[in-house]
């Protein structure tokens, strides 16, 4: 039985991708056995067993993002914490703050092994220049990490820019059940395609709106804008301008339990995000549930759940070429049928059992690295 630290900067009442990743790991870690305490700053949570707060937050505009940014937590508290609780390992999400996670790691015990997960891909050079900055700034405490892995391809990019350091990629870890049935339905009704994020500039959902209003295909369709967010009022005004309204709905947010059915009744599930992926853990699920094809942005992030997948990435921006795959795809039922296996094949690398047994296997490489380095003569 290991005793885990799961250390993140941002709080866990968000269900962003970061957030879920701490979550499902921690229930999947704790479900074998180990001690798991999740380390973090301001939080609403009360459900959450072994929980540290250590700080307050702000909120603050990164990578595309809306975070919450720690303010400096108090250095006797995190010493108490680390003195009542003998971890084994630390599990730190990068890239981190010098004010919270990295206070954890510089008073970490020398038995402690700490490991970091990279899991932002920077969608801009100011963001890139700032990652480069906090790398170079934490050169002496990354030296405290036994292990770092990054959560894809293009995340391990960023390391290597950063840190100047390869890693291995473990991804993002995520439940994936027995697909459900899809609703009833005849052959003629409709195609239904679905987008299920964030209504965000960078998810891409304008730009699935001009590609459906431009789309030659053949078949009757309906949208789905399903999620919240700032673009929602834009959105309905640009289908009404396009006049597309009345094939056109918007369910608002819609619940982790329900996403699942809302995937199966997908003919085509749409999720054209332009740029600032790290992983995609919606492109997982959706993999896994879609009745239909799934159609991502060929975006660095996406392209780790979607390898082996390449013809089903679009460019955004090109609505012409959008347009046309979306209408290649509607018209299409019996290539919508047939992209169903290999997706689920696709999904089921990432899935939770299979990311946590690696998540072991790598905490066991720093703890042997560990007791190795403190075993060593000085």
């Amino acid at each position: 039985m290991l005793r885990i630290g799961l250390v993140i900067d941002d709080g866990l009442d968000k269900p962003d991708g970061v957030q879920q990743i701490v979550l499902t790991l921690g229930r999947r870690l704790a479900a074998l056995g180990h001690e798991v305490h999740y380390v973090t700053s301001t939080t609403e949570r009360t459900d959450l067993p072994n929980l540290h707060v250590l700080g307050r937050t702000v909120s603050v505009r990164f990578n595309g993002n809306r975070l919450r940014s720690p303010l400096p937590a108090r250095r006797a508290d995190v010493r108490r914490l680390l003195a009542e609780v003998p971890f084994d390992v630390l599990h730190v999400t990068m890239p981190y703050s010098p004010l919270l996670a990295g206070r954890v790691v510089s008073a970490a015990s020398p038995r402690t092994a700490v490991v970091g997960q990279f899991v932002i891909y920077p969608q801009d050079r100011l963001t890139r220049w700032g990652i480069r900055a906090l790398g170079l700034l934490e050169r002496p405490r990354l030296r405290r990490f036994d292990a770092i892995s990054a959560l894809s391809e293009a995340a391990r990019e960023s390391v290597r820019e950063a840190y100047g350091r390869d890693v291995p990629i473990i991804g993002g870890p995520v439940e994936l059940g027995t697909p459900a049935a899809p609703s009833p339905g005849g052959e003629d009704r409709p195609v239904r395609i679905v987008f299920l994020g964030r209504l965000v500039e960078r998810k891409g959902p304008r730009e699935l709106l001009a590609a459906v209003a431009a789309m030659p295909a053949t078949r009757p369709w309906t949208l789905t804008l399903a999620g919240r967010g700032p673009l929602l009022d834009e959105l309905r005004d640009r289908a009404r301008a396009a006049g597309i309204a009345d094939r056109v709905d918007f369910p608002g947010f819609v619940a982790e339990e329900d996403k699942a059915g809302l995937l199966a009744d997908a003919d085509v599930v749409a999720l054209p995000s332009t740029g600032g992926e790290s992983f995609g853990m919606s492109v997982v699920e959706a993999l896994a549930d879609a009745g239909g094809v799934v159609l991502a942005g060929d975006n660095p992030g996406y392209r780790t759940p979607m390898a082996g997948l390449e013809d089903q990435l679009v460019n955004p921006r090109d609505t012409a070429a959008f347009a046309r795959t979306l209408a290649r795809w509607v018209d299409d039922p019996a290539a919508r049928a047939a992209a169903r296996a290999p997706q689920r094949a696709a999904a089921q690398r990432f899935d939770a059992g299979e990311i946590t047994a690696q998540t072991l296997a790598w905490y066991e490489q720093a703890i042997t690295a560990r007791r190795s380095a403190t075993r060593a003569p000085r």
